[in-house]
């Protein structure tokens, strides 16, 4: 299996799209505003302590206060607490844990009232990004993820992927760790540890104790809510988790970017470098590669099959619902039983694909055809979980109801990918009236006038549908682009972009910046 990254870059967010296959699986969204990611880490105020619920409200700086629950402490909750007094008191002088003495861990079933209370400074990480009209969800058990490893503080336990399956390399890994890890962290050995050298080990162990090193010192004067550590961007956590051997290539458009990703891929896979490759193409880098035509047809609430058959996607308050149909293939010369097996079959396969596209978190019940055979019904469910095994987020399917559902719960740390996929009316704009269409190109010449001459940019992109961008160059030397061109006195390029309104034009300037008009 061939993996790409598309990576599409402007100044207000960066968009990530992984193609297994040149088929679109995953897309991920950065916005460039975006302070609060899983992972960042916050010196918060305890708001309010909420017995009824053994959950407490945080201040992290969000417009709304991060919910605590008793749950999301972890057990070493008071060796943290203690260890952010001491910090902001000049009493720990350093970042090392050796000489700290730990806290009894926490017990399971206690009451949040006991651990924190009001107004008190509390170190945080952010478990779950702002959803919907909900704050951060926050989690004091602390945990720094890089490479190779997960660095826990205050922990010295040492547990390796259950995904490693081979004895002998999860005692290598064991005691490989055991000999460099220092006193009072603890360490998780990810998957693509397996069969790396004490020197990578040590490398990302070394990389991720820097870190906390730059916690430490952040925390020494910080104020709440201040933010003490930052995950880093999108794009490079993707890399971290999943660069493996598949993958062929990277392809970004933006030149800020690809450096930054090229000096990261040099830290963590220098023999991936070469991989990396600058987009320099006039047509938009999603147009290029197909994506966008897969955004199109993959979201939306009608999503249709190679066989005929399609799913409805629905979406609730409480869950996600997901209806699988026939289609024409009701008119295959196929046994009922049959025809229905193996739409289910193709159906379980596209599910998987957009729970991950569209990150669906919560509660999703998939209504396939009813099957009959037992056998069958086991088929299914073993696809569907064989199926959803590629997917990173933590997840867990129920076998088929008597009713023929699969019910599935995923985890949500951040909000659902929601494309666009309807457009409006090309004329109308959604109103029921149009302007003349006749004054569509004086006002485009009105727009190029007032930029070039009364804004005074030096150049202007001028980005269009493929329709009238064809009407505005049409013509060596007669085009309606030469002729603005010359009039003014100033360069003017015209791309065309195939995701437009018929009608639909903006301005970009020499770096690539949309000009307001």
């Amino acid at each position: 299996m061939n993996n790409e990254l598309i990576i599409d870059s402007t100044p207000s967010e960066v968009v990530i799209a992984l193609l297994n296959d040149k088929r679109l699986v995953e897309l991920n969204r950065e916005r460039s505003n975006n302070n609060y990611t899983v992972g960042d880490i916050y010196l918060g105020r305890v708001k309010k302590v909420m017995p009824g619920l053994n959950a407490a409200f945080v201040d992290v700086g969000y417009e709304k206060d991060a919910f605590l629950h008793y749950l999301d402490l972890g057990p070493q909750a008071n060796s943290f607490c203690k260890y952010t007094k001491m910090v902001q008191t000049d009493k720990q002088t350093t970042s090392n844990l050796m000489y700290f003495k730990l806290e009894n861990d926490i017990p399971k079933d206690g009451k949040i009232g006991t651990i924190i209370s009001a107004n008190q400074q509390i170190l945080i990480q952010i478990a779950k990004e702002p959803i919907s009209t909900k704050g951060p969800r926050i989690t004091t058990e602390i945990s720094l993820a890089g490479r190779y490893i997960v660095l826990i503080p205050f922990s010295d336990k040492i547990s390796v992927s259950q995904k490693i399956k081979t004895t002998e390399e999860k005692t290598r890994l064991k005691r490989l760790l055991a000999s460099i890890k220092p006193k009072n962290f603890g360490v998780i050995i990810r998957t693509v540890a397996e069969g790396k050298s004490v020197a990578d080990l040590d490398a990302d162990l070394n990389d991720l104790i820097g870190k906390w090193e730059i916690c430490y010192q952040a925390l020494r004067t910080a104020q709440p809510p201040q933010k003490v550590l930052g995950e880093i961007d999108r794009t490079s956590a993707i890399l971290r988790d999943l660069l493996n051997a598949s993958f062929n290539s990277i392809h970004i458009n933006d030149v800020k970017l690809y450096e930054e990703i090229k000096t990261y891929l040099q830290t963590i896979a220098p023999d991936k470098e070469k991989i990396l490759k600058l987009y320099k193409g006039t047509v938009p880098i999603f147009d290029n590669f197909g994506v966008e035509r897969q955004m199109k047809a993959l979201f939306g609430k009608t999503v249709t099959m190679k066989s005929g058959g399609y799913l409805i996607v629905e979406h609730t308050e409480a869950m996600h619902v997901i209806d699988v149909n026939s289609g024409n293939r009701a008119k295959s010369d196929k046994n009922q039983e049959a025809n229905a097996f193996e739409i289910n079959l193709e159906a379980a396969v596209e599910v998987a694909r957009q729970l991950r596209l569209r990150d669906m978190g919560g509660i999703i019940v998939v209504d396939f055809i009813d099957l009959h055979n037992a056998e069958n019904r086991k088929l299914l469910f073993e696809k569907m979980r064989d199926e959803m095994a590629k997917d990173r987020a933590k997840h867990n399917i129920l076998p088929p109801s008597k009713f023929g559902l699969i019910q599935i719960t995923r985890q949500r740390v951040r909000p659902e990918m929601n494309i666009v996929t309807v457009e409006k009316c090309p004329t109308c704009g959604g109103t029921g009236e149009i302007q003349a269409s006749i004054l569509l190109m004086d006002q485009i010449e009105n727009n190029v006038r007032y930029i070039l001459k009364e804004q005074n940019e030096t150049g202007v992109t001028l980005c269009v549908h493929p329709y009238l961008e064809a009407y505005i160059t049409r013509g060596l030397f007669t085009s309606l682009r030469r002729k603005w061109s010359k009039k003014y006195g100033k360069p003017l390029k015209v791309k065309a972009v195939s995701s437009y309104n018929f009608m639909e034009y903006h301005f970009l300037n020499k770096n690539e910046d949309e000009i307001k008009v």
